[in-house]
């Protein structure tokens, strides 16, 4: 498969530890990752003052926290956490869960 093909369902890896993020691709306008998250796993709820993210669910059901609501995201729905707004994800499920995530632009670029 090209490496500019990418199936962010097999790409998935879990840790017992911890939510384990895989990069499928990187620039400095943006980043894209799956988010694998087992029961009780999370991402605490943060915020980026110049950065836009897309949480879209792959598997599993999470919940996302966007500003004051926190909500379930089923596979194939969308969450938007424009710059500024608070957000975070729980897998609070007893399943697995994956989230493709993006984020523009890349923060961790200067």
């Amino acid at each position: 498969m090209s490496n500019l093909i990418k199936d962010p369902i097999l790409a998935a890896i879990f840790n017992d530890e911890k939510m384990k993020k895989i990069n499928l691709f990187e620039s400095p306008n943006l980043f894209c990752d799956v988010y694998c998250l087992k029961p009780g796993q999370s991402q605490k709820i943060h915020s980026h003052a110049h950065n836009d993210k897309l949480y879209y669910a792959l598997t599993g059901t999470a919940h996302v926290t966007l500003g004051e609501e926190t909500l379930p995201l089923a596979p194939g729905q969308l969450a938007i956490a424009p710059a500024g707004l608070p957000h975070g994800v729980e897998n609070r499920s007893n399943e697995n869960a994956t989230l493709l995530v993006v984020m523009a632009p890349n923060p961790s670029v200067p």
